[in-house]
């Protein structure tokens, strides 16, 4: 099939790491289809390196047009809408990913069966959304119900997608992807070496993971925090580890590529993330994966492949909890071996699984379309 694949979200020049689950969905289903990503962007991430196309850049087998979506520029907002209307006409899919994605496909009448993947915590945990964003969904939310088949990476964010659907709904994971062999774990370390991976924003709530050094090594546990990932926390949460003491036992490493990423959890003995809600959580995957056991938040999709035996998920935001936790998973699963962790989730959220399931998904909403008479 030829697929008109539009997001808000996608990595880019400017934001190395957003949407990278969008980019992992759209390699996969271009091994099977003919995909063209339209990556609707704000700012300079709508500027691409020339190619043939002033707009456009290849990734692999994917192209990708980034264009302007910017409240700002409303006059280009609308020429990239038209030139979507316009790619439209040749696509046998539209596929759109993450909520905003949808309001450009929300008005007027669509010819080509369309699928509607999403990724917002916004739709499964609107109290963590500002006052003035949850103003803005109460109507906005309806429009969910709009695509033919909707997708959810989990069945915890699936359950509000389909409060607000007659139309199919279905659940299709994110793809957790095996770069390198899960290293031989550290049964006794000196040092442990633990590890988060995540932006530096609120919902990941950084503090608490600083603060929950500082009771590690109040307890005597000799312990040091890699955080991978940037935001607009970043000089808080580096003062707040000089406030406690613990600056030499932080490092705020910034966003790295994917691989570097992999290379870093195969060097931790544990990830540590006490997040605050979560729709999946592909880091906690992702170490689970590298063969290295999880402490992290208790709310959200990562409830679903998360129990004592690979790990422990924390109910309460504080310090002491997750000390407890950490202390806790490094005694009860210090002997297990790497490939007990990603056993859990090798199979389940691979590629062939991914492509297996869009593959049923395109055809599911072929058939509704065509039985809507549109």
């Amino acid at each position: 099939m030829k697929v008109l694949a539009v997001s808000t979200w996608y990595p880019s020049a400017q934001a190395l790491t957003s949407g990278v689950f969008v980019q992992r969905d759209c390699r996969t289903l271009a091994k099977d289809h003919d995909v063209t990503v339209v990556h609707l962007a704000r700012g300079r991430a709508a500027v691409a390196d020339p190619v043939a196309d002033p707009e456009s850049e290849q990734d692999g087998r994917l192209r990708v047009l980034r264009l302007p979506f910017d409240p700002r520029r409303p006059v280009a907002m609308v020429r990239s809408l038209r030139r979507v209307r316009a790619l439209l006409r040749d696509a046998d899919v539209v596929h759109t990913m993450a909520f905003s994605s949808i309001i450009p496909l929300a008005v007027g009448r669509r010819r080509r069966p369309w699928v509607h993947t999403e990724h917002w915590s916004g739709v499964s945990a609107p109290w963590s959304l500002s006052p003035g964003l949850r103003l803005v969904m109460r109507p906005l939310r309806r429009i969910i119900a709009f695509p033919d088949v909707a997708v959810a990476v989990c069945e915890y964010l699936a359950a509000p997608v389909r409060r607000r659907r007659s139309r199919p709904t279905v659940v299709v994971p994110c793809i957790v992807e095996r770069r390198t062999p899960p290293t031989p774990r550290r049964n006794d370390p000196d040092v442990l070496a633990l590890i988060a991976v995540g932006g530096l924003v609120p919902g990941k709530d950084p503090q608490t993971a600083v603060r929950t050094v500082a009771e590690l090594r109040r307890r005597g546990v000799a312990c040091h925090l890699t955080w991978l990932g940037d935001g607009p926390l970043k000089d808080e949460i580096r003062a707040l580890a000089a406030e406690c003491g613990v600056a030499d036992a932080v490092d705020l490493a910034g966003a790295v590529p994917a691989d570097e990423v992999a290379t870093r959890l195969n060097a931790a003995d544990m990830l540590l993330l006490p997040t605050r809600h979560e729709n999946f959580c592909v880091s906690a995957a992702e170490a689970l994966l590298a063969g290295r056991p999880v402490v992290l938040g208790g709310h959200g999709g990562q409830t679903e492949y998360v129990d004592d035996s690979v790990g422990q998920l924390v109910d309460f935001q504080t310090p002491e909890a997750y000390a407890d936790a950490v202390e806790t998973v490094q005694k009860r699963l210090a002997c297990l071996p790497a490939e007990h962790f990603s056993a859990r989730v090798a199979e389940r959220f691979g590629e062939a699984t991914v492509r297996a399931g869009y593959r049923n998904v395109y055809a599911q909403a072929v058939a509704v379309h065509e039985k809507r008479g549109l």
